[in-house]
């Protein structure tokens, strides 16, 4: 069973994307900021991570730069998934070596298969 991390401070955004992939059969873990997100890893190597940018404590960027230092993590599939919908943010993100970058709003089933094509 994959095993996904999702980090979002919206609620709302935070059970449809639980819903959407329990129900596709991935082991969830939710986080509301980038430093819950780093708890988790310090236990587990998921196989994905969708992130936010704008969040509370530790925001995305800063969270996504703490994972590639982590040697253990170099085959978990970042996903920023956010509002910022600026080609400067996009392009950090890319350059930062995140492996996707979703802006909001955006489609749960196109989002999943995005990530089910990373895996194949």
């Amino acid at each position: 069973m994959k095993k996904i991390i999702i980090a979002d401070d919206e609620h709302k955004i935070l059970m449809s994307l639980e819903y959407s992939f329990k129900k596709n059969g991935y082991d969830v873990y939710i986080a509301r900021d980038g430093t819950e997100v780093l708890e988790f890893l310090k236990n587990m190597v998921p196989d994905v991570i969708l992130l936010d940018i704008m969040m509370p404590n530790l925001d995305g960027f800063s969270t996504l730069e703490i994972i590639k230092q982590n040697e253990k993590l170099q085959n978990t599939k970042v996903i920023f998934l956010s509002a910022k919908n600026n080609p400067r943010d996009i392009e950090k993100g890319l350059e930062m070596g995140v492996d996707a970058y979703v802006t909001k709003p955006y489609s749960v089933k196109k989002l999943m298969q995005q990530i089910e094509e990373m895996f194949e």
